[in-house]
């Protein structure tokens, strides 16, 4: 926060704004950077106790939002403090032995529930809806971890810290039990974002939105709710038709300019597409075309971070003497699992498939967050053993991609991701799969490696078919951007795991 260029957003044009809870006083930082950078400083309507109590609408001009300590961007167009990348930034960081940047991000968390309702999706201020796949457990216990390993930190202090990190993971996990996260009847969780309408960060790839409707138009054989006529120039009445069916032209630039030849996209779409957008897999075809009924299932990824989130729970329980309180959290994690074998698993495939409990039936769709079950520690000997035999539908010559399916879109074959790639290798090697744990490693690795010794740059993704960073991105978000966070942390951490396996490659 002390640094002009940290108020830079790339996604919008809009001039540099930073802005403050409305009930904390102005940090001495904040003024100089208000004096230095000649940056606007603003304060947030009212005190927001829970996430969605401000619609970003209402905010004239989106900007930053503040945090109190020091933290590390993806990079590119992503220059703020995001939430599940920073999980794996954080292990980055811990394996290099930054300790205290690692523990003052996750204090910053801590600072966004207090003070902003929930984690956010990341710290702007069009983001005051959604949240981001819950890693604070995760982080807390990394961090927690390496306060005691080193000579600089008391188990004292470090269990004081974990008292109050407890206090802030109880109220994160609440988040996930809310009505509007519910699953139906299920017991499970879903995605889901509290705004309405296209995201405002769209404004700079204004084409995306009509690219999805131009798809929809070119294959007319897939079967969606995702259209509905209205006129391109509409009056006034239909203007108010449009914002009950579709969206509010009033109040959203993009959805202004989100309409093809009298096509616009449903209510019900965009609800799907905030959805995904907090899943963090934005898009894919996981959840249909686009991922525009994300709301409607209940993933895999989600609850098997919300099993181990409860494991954790029981665990930081235990350590701060309240057994009772740890035996609640072991039973919430027991009752999720049986949730998850029950809905989610499918014995015949030997893999872990999302749910849609809206139509009350398994999806079809092979995706690789079937392994985050291995990562999270649900999965019997059997189910493990066969977990790891359906490695073969995703393993390419690059690494782990996504999908099976070749959608046009970024989270689907042929691309991999450093994420989703690190919680199968790793949930392989606490299952004591060491060989196919090492030979993704190796072949991700060399991925990365390859590329930055090509063009000297760490990239968001990357084709692990061709093992190119070079990408045909046919419809949705086309570029690939430099930095790259998670990529840098998740190459740190396979290099550990093949020197403490057998050697680094």
């Amino acid at each position: 926060m002390t640094d002009c260029n940290s108020l830079v957003d790339p996604k919008l044009k809009t001039a540099p704004v930073l802005y403050l809870p409305e009930e904390i006083e102005t940090p001495p930082q904040v003024a100089a950077l208000q004096s230095r950078c000649k940056v606007d400083v603003e304060r947030l309507p009212h005190r927001i106790t829970h996430i969605g109590e401000v619609d970003p609408r209402s905010i004239k001009v989106p900007g930053l939002l503040y945090l109190p300590n020091k933290y590390v961007v993806p990079g590119g167009r992503f220059n703020e403090m995001y939430g599940w990348d920073s999980y794996f930034i954080l292990l980055g960081l811990l394996r290099d032995g930054r300790v205290d940047l690692a523990r003052g991000m996750v204090e910053n968390f801590f600072f966004e529930i207090e003070h902003y309702g929930a984690i956010l999706n990341a710290n702007r201020t069009y983001y005051l809806t959604r949240s981001q796949p819950p890693f604070l457990s995760s982080m807390i216990r990394d961090v927690y971890n390496a306060e005691i390993s080193t000579m600089a930190s008391s188990p004292k202090r470090a269990d004081t810290w974990l008292y109050r990190a407890y206090g802030y993971a109880k109220r994160d996990h609440a988040l996930w039990l809310s009505d509007f996260h519910r699953a139906g009847d299920t017991g499970l969780a879903r995605y889901f974002d509290l705004g309405e309408g296209p995201v405002p960060e769209q404004e700079d790839d204004s084409t995306y939105y009509p690219d999805v409707i131009r798809w929809l138009l070119s294959h007319p054989d897939v079967h969606t709710d995702y259209l509905v006529d209205g006129p391109d120039q509409p009056n006034a009445a239909q203007e108010a038709e449009l914002a009950k069916t579709s969206c509010d032209i009033a109040v959203s630039h993009v959805c202004a300019h989100a309409h093809v030849d009298g096509h616009w996209l449903s209510a019900d779409y965009y609800r799907g597409d905030r959805a995904m957008r907090e899943s963090g897999y934005d898009p894919s075809f996981r959840f249909g075309p686009f991922s525009g009924s994300t709301h409607h299932y209940a993933p895999i990824c989600l609850n098997s971070l919300l099993y181990k989130y409860e494991r954790d729970l029981a665990w930081m329980a235990d350590k701060l003497g309240r057994a009772d309180e740890a035996k609640e959290w072991n039973e919430q994690a027991d009752a999720r699992k049986a949730a998850i074998n029950k809905y989610l698993w499918n014995a015949a495939e030997g893999m872990y498939f999302d749910y849609d409990y809206m139509k009350h039936e398994q999806s079809k769709y092979r995706y690789v967050t079937t392994f985050f079950p291995l990562w999270a520690g649900i999965p019997d000997a059997q189910q493990a053993k066969t977990l790891e035999k359906a490695l073969h539908w995703f393993e390419q010559p690059g690494g782990l991609a996504m999908s099976t399916f070749n959608s046009g879109t970024q989270w689907d074959l042929p691309y991999g991701w450093a994420p989703p790639s690190w919680i199968t290798i790793d949930g392989l090697w606490q299952a004591g799969d060491i060989p196919d744990a090492r030979r993704l490693s190796e072949k991700f690795s060399h991925t990365i490696r390859a590329n930055f010794e090509h063009d000297h740059t760490i990239r968001e993704k990357y084709d692990v078919v061709s093992g190119s960073s070079q990408l045909d991105v046919a419809t949705g978000y086309k570029t690939n951007e430099v930095g790259f966070g998670w990529t840098n942390a998740a190459y740190l951490k396979m290099q550990q795991l093949l020197a403490e396996t057998g050697g680094a490659k």
